[in-house]
C-alpha cells in the first residue's frame, strides 16, 4: 500500500518546476513576489511545495512558513490565523537580539484579534460604555496597535463591549474605529523593518486554499494583502483556480468573468500550472511506486528514479521512450524476479490510466486505484482464491472509469456465467479493434471508447472464472474513492438545479449538461443531502424539481432519487407523485 499524502522525493519530474521557483524566490531583485501553483485536486501541488521547501530551507537566508488554510477554517478566523502563524515563525526564528521586538509584534497580532473580534459584535463601534470606560479602552486599543498591551487592556476593551451591549442609548455618537489606514500602515512597517533587521526571506506557503469554504478562502486571500509586496517576502499559494474563482464569484455576487481574472492577477503576480501527466510521466510513475514497495535495495530504487527523471526531461527529443526492460537494469533485477511481472503489469496500465477521461494521469486517483488492487490481491491470497493481480487491476480500473450500472452490468454478467467464465468476453476480445458500441451491453455503450482499449488489456478474461473478482469488490474497499469535492463545473451546476423554478427551465438543462457522466452519481447524492436539511414537504419545492431533472436524464441518479423518496416519512405530497409520473404539470397541495 502507498500513503495518500504529498510526498519530499520527486518521481514525476516537479523538481523542474520547483527549482523553476526557487529560482524566482531566490532572486532578491524579484522579492516581493507572489507565485500561484495551480492545478486540479491530486495533481501533486502539495508534493511540489514540499520540493520547493526543501530547497529553500538548505540556504540559511530563507524563512519558510507552512499555512494551510483548511486547517484552521473551522477554528479560527482566516485573516487573525494567518497573522499568527506568521507572527508566531518570526518569534522563532528570531536571534536573541531581535527577541524583544519579534515578542512586540507577535502581542500586537494577538491583541489585535482580540480587538478585531470586540469589533465583530459591536463592542465600541455600535454601543455607548459610560465616559470612563470609553476612555478608558480607548486607550487600551491604542496600546494594542503599539504593541504595548497587557491583559488589563484586553479587559478593558472587553468590559467597554460588554457595557456598551447594556445600553438602549446614550449621550455619545458611535465612534468609528480609529484611524485604520495609519494603524494598518504602522502594522506593515513594524513587520518591515523586523524583517530587515533579520536578513532573511520571509517564504509563505498557502495550502490547500481550494478546500476552505468561500469565505474563508476569501479571507485568507485578503489576509495575504496585509504582508504582500513587503520588502524580502514571497507567497507562494497552491490551490485549483477554479475553486479560487468560483470562491470569488461567490463573495462579491456574481462579478464579471473579467474582474475575477484581475482580482487574482492583483494577488498573484507569477501563475505556474502542474503539468499535466502524459504517457511516460504516468509509466515512470507506477514504476517508481513499484520499486518503492519491493525488496530491492535503496540505493538501486533511487538509480532507476534519477534515470527515470533524465528521461523524461528529455522526452522532447528524438530518444526512445524507456520500458521495462531499462528500469529492470537500473533496479539490477533478474527477469525471474516478482517485481518484473509488476512492472510489466504496470507497464499495461500506463496507457489507460493516462488517458482515460476518470483517471486523467492524476497521481492520487492513480495512487487510489493501486492501493485498492494491493489490498484486494492481498483479501485473494489469504483466502485461497486464484486470482491474478493483473485481473484484479484490469478489473479495478473498469471500475474507476465507468458508473456504478455498468459495473452492475459486468457483475450480473459474472455470476449469470456458467463457472464465472463469461462468454462475452471471448466474443468481445475476438473482435479485437472492431467492437463498436452497438456490441456492447446496454450499460457499457456510453463508454465505449474506454471500453474498446480495456478489452485489449492483458490480461483476457474470457474463459477465467471472474467469480472472486466480483466478491472482491462488493466486500473490499470501493474504487470509486471521490475526491474531497466535485469539480467547480459541478458545483455551479447543482446550485442552479437547487433553484429550478419550472420544470421546462432551459438553464436547468444546460446545468445537467455541465455535469460530467461519471459525476451525476455524486451531484444527486449532494443534492439529495441538502433536501435532506428541509423536511417541509407541504409545498412544491425547487430543489426536488432539480433532482428530477436530473433523474430524468440519468438511469442511476434516478435510482437514487427514488430511493431517498422511500425514506420520506408519511404519505408522498401530490404534486411529488405527480412529478415522478412524468406529469409535469405542477399541483399544489401538502398530500395525497
Amino acid at each position: 500500500m502507498w500513503a495518500d499524502s504529498e510526498s519530499k522525493i520527486d518521481y514525476l519530474n516537479y523538481s523542474e518546476v520547483s527549482e523553476m521557483i526557487c529560482d524566482l524566490v531566490s532572486d532578491d531583485a524579484m522579492l516581493p513576489i507572489s507565485i500561484g501553483v495551480y492545478g486540479t485536486w491530486g495533481v501533486g501541488k502539495s508534493s511540489i511545495l514540499q520540493l520547493i521547501g526543501t530547497q529553500l530551507e538548505a540556504d540559511g537566508r530563507n524563512l519558510v512558513v507552512s499555512f494551510d488554510a483548511w486547517l484552521y477554517q473551522d477554528f479560527e478566523e482566516a485573516k487573525s490565523a494567518l497573522m499568527t502563524v506568521i507572527a508566531k515563525s518570526i518569534y522563532e526564528a528570531a536571534p536573541e537580539s531581535l527577541k524583544e521586538k519579534a515578542a512586540g509584534f507577535y502581542r500586537r497580532v494577538n491583541k489585535l484579534k482580540v480587538l478585531g473580534m470586540a469589533a465583530d459584535v459591536g463592542a465600541l463601534l455600535a454601543g455607548v460604555p459610560t465616559l470612563g470606560m470609553f476612555s478608558k479602552a480607548a486607550g487600551s486599543a491604542e496600546d494594542m496597535w503599539e504593541g504595548t498591551a497587557d491583559e488589563d487592556d484586553v479587559t478593558a476593551v472587553k468590559d467597554a463591549a460588554t457595557e456598551a451591549g447594556k445600553k438602549a442609548s446614550g449621550l455619545l455618537k458611535p465612534k468609528e474605529k480609529r484611524n485604520a489606514p495609519e494603524e494598518i500602515v504602522a502594522f506593515r512597517k513594524e513587520f518591515s523593518e523586523l524583517l530587515t533587521k533579520l536578513e532573511r526571506r520571509l517564504v509563505v506557503f498557502v495550502d490547500n486554499l481550494d478546500r476552505c469554504l468561500p469565505p474563508n478562502a476569501i479571507a485568507t486571500l485578503e489576509a495575504m494583502r496585509l504582508f504582500l509586496f513587503m520588502p524580502n517576502t514571497a507567497f507562494i499559494v497552491a490551490a485549483d483556480e477554479d475553486m479560487i474563482r468560483l470562491a470569488v464569484e461567490k463573495h462579491f455576487k456574481d462579478p464579471g468573468s473579467q474582474h475575477i481574472t484581475d482580482y487574482l492577477d492583483k494577488l498573484i503576480q507569477i501563475p505556474l500550472r502542474v503539468p499535466k501527466l502524459g504517457l511516460q510521466e504516468v509509466r515512470a510513475y507506477l514504476f517508481m511506486l513499484a520499486a518503492a514497495k519491493s525488496d530491492v535495495p535503496a540505493d538501486k530504487v533511487e538509480a532507476l528514479r534519477a534515470f527515470l527523471v533524465q528521461k523524461l526531461r528529455r522526452s522532447w527529443s528524438d530518444e526512445p521512450p524507456f520500458d521495462v526492460n531499462q528500469a529492470a537494469g537500473e533496479l539490477g533485477i533478474a527477469t525471474s524476479h516478482g517485481l518484473r511481472g509488476t512492472l510489466e503489469t504496470m507497464d499495461r496500465l500506463a496507457g489507460l490510466l493516462a488517458h482515460s477521461k476518470q483517471v486523467n494521469g492524476n497521481p492520487r486517483i492513480v495512487k487510489r486505484l493501486l492501493n485498492v488492487v494491493r489490498m484486494r490481491a492481498s483479501v485473494a491470497s489469504r483466502r485461497g482464491m486464484a486470482l491474478d493481480e493483473s485481473i484484479i487491476a484490469k478489473l479495478a480500473l473498469f471500475e474507476r472509469c465507468t458508473d456504478e450500472s455498468a459495473i452492475r452490468a459486468l457483475n450480473a454478467l459474472i455470476s449469470a456465467a456458467p463457472g464465472g467464465k463469461a462468454s462475452t468476453f471471448v466474443e468481445l476480445e475476438a473482435l479485437a479493434d472492431a467492437v463498436t458500441p452497438d456490441k456492447l451491453p446496454k450499460d457499457w455503450q456510453k463508454y465505449s471508447d474506454f471500453v474498446s482499449d480495456w478489452l485489449k488489456l492483458h490480461p483476457p478474461l474470457g474463459g477465467i472464472d471472474l467469480r472472486p473478482a466480483v466478491y472482491l469488490s462488493k466486500e473490499t474497499m470501493p474504487v470509486k474513492i471521490s475526491p474531497h469535492r466535485m469539480s467547480a463545473k459541478t458545483l455551479r451546476a447543482i446550485e442552479v438545479l437547487l433553484k429550478t423554478a419550472t420544470v421546462k427551465s432551459a438553464a436547468s438543462k444546460t446545468a445537467i449538461e455541465e455535469i460530467e457522466a461519471s459525476g451525476i452519481g455524486e451531484a444527486m447524492d449532494e443534492m439529495i443531502a441538502t433536501m435532506k436539511r428541509d423536511p417541509d414537504w407541504t409545498r412544491i419545492r425547487s430543489d426536488f424539481r432539480g433532482a428530477y431533472l436530473l433523474a430524468k436524464h440519468d438511469s442511476l441518479a434516478h435510482e437514487k432519487l427514488v430511493g431517498f423518496i422511500r425514506t420520506l416519512p408519511g404519505r408522498r405530497p401530490r404534486w411529488m407523485v405527480a412529478m415522478m409520473k412524468d406529469d409535469t404539470t405542477e399541483t399544489s397541495g401538502s398530500g395525497s
